[in-house]
């Protein structure tokens, strides 16, 4: 068997960074890749955030279709109590899962709610992984054992370590700036090396590998990577931390060039993101307005008064149902990552919640105060859209989505930490997420030279199957990009649609989950969703 599809992740990618990067000789491979195939624009979903984003990916389908909203999700649609999002969450077939039903075998390597590991015919190695557990979610069993004898092998580098992770959770040091990247540098060639030994040792028709440092090195080095920050770069230091992030860019054009040569000239190489990538540059503390408006009260003694500043834990996330007063709560955002507001609804647990009468005028004054809420110190609105769920989730699994969702005017993430200050500039911008990524394909039957409208992140799976001789599912919500595809393919080989398969997911248990992430591991993520930025 040889690779006849290979998907490339790059996660936050985005063209404003790589636009200068090819022109400037820095990715030398992707500017060439890119010559010799097609480009566009690639529209995330609602939120454009990794968990969401990439499940929709894979799978053709919408969060109201796939059930994935956040990093975290809502034990049930009426409860408060929620947890970390895993594996069991994904209500959707993915296109590794469609793949194996036509006797085709994948590599799924470093995407995000792969733990625990799905049954695949083929591998697994998890993203978001702890590297303690990473045995635990490598398959089949021997896998790990089998990755552990590579030369200079790490897991501590391939999925995720204390120690490394936490440096940038408040800010890093000038040295420590260098040291962020060079892990990244690092782990895009431990991920290289897995990639090489699969594909050499037991080739799999698909390959799908996430490479997610651009993520996380913009999210900390924005102002030393955006070109529109260059002239603010003056410091020695400075100057030596965006030689690095170029660096970074630099090997990892390495790392491209080595997957393409290995998925060979007769596969075709999709490149794509989540979300693109912008300057946050000012925090908005959602919950401490909302307390303001009077739609939530505190517990007593629990953050009335806060200066934004306090450590956010998955154990405080979880504990929001003890320090919100429950009988003065109509709304509150449990989680920062997905810009989620929650309306409490009159139910048995909450008989003081929002009663069915009252919930549109409540959305809708809340809609309403958001849009007149200003940056005190630039006059701007701080809120640029709000969705209701049923316009943003429609969908069987609507019900777990937030019931408001804001995008800031900055692009950033909401605080859901208590604060006297409503909002707050940051001293320095920070890199956050926008929802436009980018979509590279080069292959045999793909055009050459071509810029395409903008398209769809729900666009990339009926492609990469379409690639696979795969019929496509009706119940895709993407459409293959058929402008993507040499005419003459496009008419011997038009694309073919079939019925989808009913499956059955199995029901996420909270006891499963914690048998399968212990406290450590969960402590764990928690810390790189803080470094991120996405957990404030």
């Amino acid at each position: 068997m040889t690779v006849q599809a290979m998907l490339i992740g790059l996660d936050g990618a985005t063209f404003s960074v790589l636009d200068p990067l090819m022109q400037d000789g820095v990715m030398p491979f992707m500017r060439s890749f890119v010559a010799a195939g097609v480009r566009a624009d690639l529209r995330s979903v609602i939120p454009a955030l990794t968990p969401p984003a990439w499940t929709s990916l894979v799978t053709g389908r919408s969060p109201g279709h796939h059930g994935i909203f956040d990093f975290f999700c809502k034990e049930s649609p009426a409860s408060h109590r929620i947890r970390l999002t895993t594996s069991r969450d994904v209500q959707a077939e993915t296109i590794w899962s469609i793949a194996n039903r036509h006797g085709l075998r994948a590599n799924v390597l470093n995407f995000p709610l792969m733990f625990p590991p799905p049954q695949v015919n083929g591998y697994v190695v998890p993203g978001w992984m702890p590297w303690k557990q990473l045995r635990l979610g490598c398959s089949p069993a021997h896998l790990f054992d089998r990755l552990k004898g590579l030369p200079g092998f790490n897991a501590r580098e391939l999925a995720m370590d204390t120690n490394l992770e936490a440096k940038a959770v408040e800010g890093c040091q000038p040295d420590e700036y260098k040291e962020w990247v060079d892990l990244h540098i690092a782990r895009e060639q431990q991920w290289l090396r897995v990639v090489q030994t699969l594909i050499h040792e037991d080739p799999c028709a698909l390959t799908a590998v996430l490479f997610d440092g651009v993520d996380r090195v913009q999210h900390l080095c924005w102002r030393f990577i955006d070109p529109a920050y260059a002239g603010e770069v003056r410091a020695g230091w400075e100057q030596e931390v965006r030689a690095r992030c170029l660096d970074y860019f630099n090997q990892l054009d390495g790392v491209l060039a080595e997957c393409v040569r290995l998925a060979g000239p007769e596969a075709t190489v999709v490149m794509a993101s989540d979300h693109g990538f912008g300057p946050q540059r000012r925090t908005f503390f959602v919950n401490a307005w909302l307390a303001q408006q009077g739609y939530l009260r505190w517990a007593e003694g629990n953050g009335q008064h806060g200066d934004g500043h306090q450590e956010l834990g998955v154990g405080q996330i979880a504990r929001h149902v003890y320090q919100l007063d429950w009988e003065h709560t109509q709304a509150y955002a449990p989680m920062p990552s997905s810009n989620g507001i929650h309306i409490v609804r009159a139910s048995r647990e909450h008989p003081y919640g929002v009663p069915e009468a009252r919930y549109e005028s409540l959305r809708d004054e809340l809609i309403a105060g958001l849009r007149h809420l200003q940056d005190p110190v630039s006059g701007e609105p701080v809120v640029s859209q709000i969705w209701k769920r049923e316009e943003a989730f429609a969908g069987p699994y609507m019900e777990l989505a937030p019931d408001l969702t804001l995008e800031l005017q900055d692009g950033g993430l909401v605080s859901i930490l208590a604060s006297d200050t409503l909002v707050r500039p940051r001293p320095q911008p920070s890199g956050t997420h926008r929802p436009e990524g980018i979509f590279i394909a080069r292959g045999p039957h793909i055009r050459q030279g071509v810029r395409l409208s903008s398209l769809s992140i729900l666009d990339v799976a009926p492609l990469l199957l379409y690639s696979l001789h795969v019929p496509i599912p009706t119940d895709f919500e993407g459409r293959t990009p058929t402008t993507a595809i040499e005419p003459a393919v496009l008419q011997a080989r038009p694309v073919h649609t079939v019925s989808p398969v009913a499956i059955t997911v199995a029901e996420p248990a909270q006891t499963q989950t914690e048998a399968a992430l212990d406290g450590e591991s969960e402590l764990l993520i928690m810390q790189r969703l803080r470094a991120l930025g996405y957990a404030q």
